[in-house]
């Protein structure tokens, strides 16, 4: 399985940026998806930006990966998930 982590460029360049996730800073390639400007956000993988995010789309990415690590050691994780509780589940178009 594979897991994008989502990082906040802080400082770019036109193939590496600098990427920002908790505190903690990482040099990124831009090949895949070109250069960006400082506060967007990425879904990177293995060093990469794979796809440029919105912020709320990041958040929630970054909320179901806290959730996870928050589940794992067993402690409270559903306030992370509150998207998802609070609505009936659907199914995707293509199953319907």
């Amino acid at each position: 399985m594979c897991i994008g982590i989502p990082m906040r460029v802080v400082e770019a360049g036109e193939f590496e940026a600098i990427c920002e996730r908790h505190g903690e800073r990482h040099r990124v390639s831009l090949m895949l998806v070109g250069a960006q400007e400082p506060g967007t956000h990425l879904l990177t993988h293995l060093g990469s930006a794979i796809r440029v995010l919105g912020t709320e789309e990041a958040s929630a990415i970054d909320n179901a990966l806290t959730g996870l690590s928050e589940a794992v050691d067993g402690r409270p994780f559903e306030a992370l998930f509150e998207d998802l509780i609070s609505r009936e589940p659907e199914l995707p178009e293509h199953l319907r």
